[in-house]
C-alpha cells in the first residue's frame, strides 16, 4: 500500500481492513473508536494513551514502559503498586525525588556513582557496538550525547540564564522540532571518550550547581532568558529543572544498561 501523508480523514471508517506490518508516524488517532482489532504483537512508541479506556481486552504477555498514573485494571489503581515495588527493588530510587538541597546532593552523588559503573561496562565492549541501536532506541554514545543537550537546555540555558550553551555534539530528543542554534547532527560517530570527555564539563557544572543549593535557592524560580530556544524562555521553578535533570540521568541509565545488557552476548560471539 502506497504512503498517505499530511491528510486529513478525521471520521473516516475502515472495515475489514488489513493494516500488518503497516508504520503509522505523526498520525492522530485521539477519539478514535477501535472495536474487534487485532495489536497482536504491535510496537508502540513515543504514544500518548492518556485518557485511553479499554473494554473487554486481551492483555497477556504486554510490556509497558513509560509514566504510569491513574491506571486502573479490573478497578485497581495499579500505578502506586508499580511505584512502590520499584522502590522496594532499588532503594536509590526514592532518592530521585529530593525535598531539600541536601537531598538533591545525595541524589546527585547516587547518579555520580551509578553511571560511573555504566561507563565501565561501555568500555568492555567492542567500540563499534556503543554506536549500536537495541530496537531502534538511541546508542549509548547517543544516549550520553542527549544527556548532554538536557544539561546544557535546562541546567545551563534554563537555570544559569546561557541562551547559547550548545555543544556540537548535543542531542535533542527525537520528537523536538528543529530549533536553531540547537545542533542535532545524528551522522556524527564521536569516539566514547569524545563523549565522555564532553560529559564530564556537564556534571561537573550540574555538581557545582548542587553543591551551591541552598532550600531558599531550591523554593525559587528562574530568570528567563530572552532569546528563543529551548526551553522556551520562561522562568521555571528551579525544583522543576532539577528534577528534571535527575530524571533524565536515571532513566536513560536504565536504559543504557537494558541494552548493554542485549550488546555484551553480541561482543561475546565477535
Amino acid at each position: 500500500m502506497g504512503e498517505q501523508t499530511h491528510e486529513d480523514r478525521s471520521g473516516a471508517r475502515f472495515e475489514r481492513v488489513r493494516l500488518t506490518g503497516a508504520t503509522f508516524e505523526d498520525v492522530h488517532l485521539d477519539g478514535a473508536r477501535l472495536h474487534d482489532v487485532d495489536l497482536r504483537g504491535a510496537s508502540l512508541r513515543m504514544v500518548d494513551l492518556r485518557g485511553l479506556r479499554d473494554r473487554d481486552v486481551w492483555l497477556e504477555d504486554v510490556e509497558i514502559t513509560g509514566d504510569v498514573e491513574n491506571v486502573r485494571i479490573n478497578g485497581v489503581d495499579v500505578a502506586p503498586l508499580i511505584e512502590a515495588e520499584l522502590d522496594r527493588r532499588d532503594p536509590d530510587r526514592p532518592k530521585m525525588r529530593p525535598t531539600d538541597a541536601a537531598g538533591h546532593r545525595e541524589a546527585w552523588d547516587v547518579l555520580e556513582r551509578r553511571w560511573a559503573g555504566t561507563v565501565e561496562r561501555a568500555r568492555t565492549l567492542d567500540p563499534e557496538l556503543l554506536h549500536a541501536s537495541v530496537d531502534g532506541e538511541w546508542s549509548f554514545i547517543e544516549t550520553l550525547r542527549h544527556l548532554a543537550f538536557a544539561t546544557d537546555a535546562w541546567v545551563a540555558r534554563a537555570l544559569l540564564g546561557d541562551p547559547e550553551p550548545w555543544h556540537p555534539l548535543d542531542l535533542p530528543h527525537d520528537d523536538m522540532p528543529d530549533s536553531p542554534p540547537v545542533p542535532r547532527d545524528r551522522s556524527v560517530r564521536p569516539s566514547l571518550e569524545e563523549v565522555l570527555a564532553l560529559r564530564a564539563e556537564r556534571t561537573a557544572m550540574v555538581r557545582r550547581v548542587v553543591d551551591a543549593l541552598t532550600d531558599e535557592q531550591l523554593a525559587g524560580t528562574t530568570t528567563p532568558v530572552t532569546e528563543p530556544g529551548y526551553p522556551e524562555p520562561e522562568p521555571y521553578p528551579v525544583t522543576r529543572i532539577l528534577r528534571t535533570i535527575l530524571s533524565e540521568e536515571w532513566h536513560h541509565r536504565l536504559y543504557a544498561e537494558r541494552d548493554l545488557d542485549v550488546l555484551a552476548p553480541r561482543a561475546g560471539d565477535a
